[in-house]
């Protein structure tokens, strides 16, 4: 598994109208893309409380063919390079992925978290790993996902929900090929 995100900062007057058109006439293409456990298409918006406009999608990939294929294949990602430059895509090797009981998916939470240097990475990874359990047992998620940079020695955390709440990205689409 491996996880994958870029982030496009958008200016504060960028109606996001835009965005969510974008999604609602492209985001079905990727519901069938091979080796993508899924895809959130995720944004923020500066009018609903977020510091910024921004359009983040988020996948979760179940092997490293799919996301190449994506990024440097043709799969896609050269609509986002033509449309809005090319951005730094940050990815993880992946830790784990639950499935929650929630529903449909819409909004999601991410935080990233330094690996701290003094830590036995065994012992670190199986403590991050635990509450994960519990947490997809929760009614309101849909899935959650644990996954490190061993280049920065970062942690993320992915969690999509069923309900909305502070400091959340929305949901616009889940593509989720079976």
């Amino acid at each position: 598994m491996y996880a994958m995100q870029y982030e496009i900062t958008l200016p504060a007057d960028y109606d996001m109208e835009i965005i969510r058109t974008r999604v609602a006439t492209r985001g079905h293409l990727m519901d069938s893309f091979a080796g993508l456990r899924f895809k959130a298409f995720l944004i923020r918006e500066k009018a609903a409380g977020s510091p910024v406009n921004e359009y983040a999608p988020f996948y979760v990939w179940d092997s490293p063919d799919g996301m190449g294929r994506f990024l440097w294949g043709g799969g896609g990602f050269q609509g986002i390079v033509r449309d809005f430059g090319r951005p730094a895509v940050r990815h993880w090797t992946g830790v784990t992925v639950l499935d929650g009981p929630g529903s449909k998916a819409r909004s999601a939470t991410r935080t990233v978290t330094p690996v701290p240097v003094d830590v036995d990475l065994t012992e670190f990874v199986q403590d991050m790993t635990k509450p994960l359990a519990e947490l997809s047992e929760v009614d309101e998620v849909c899935a959650t996902a644990l996954a490190i940079d061993p280049h920065r020695w970062e942690l993320v955390h992915f969690t999509l929900w069923s309900d909305t709440g502070p400091d959340r990205y929305e949901v616009l689409h889940m593509s989720q090929p079976s």
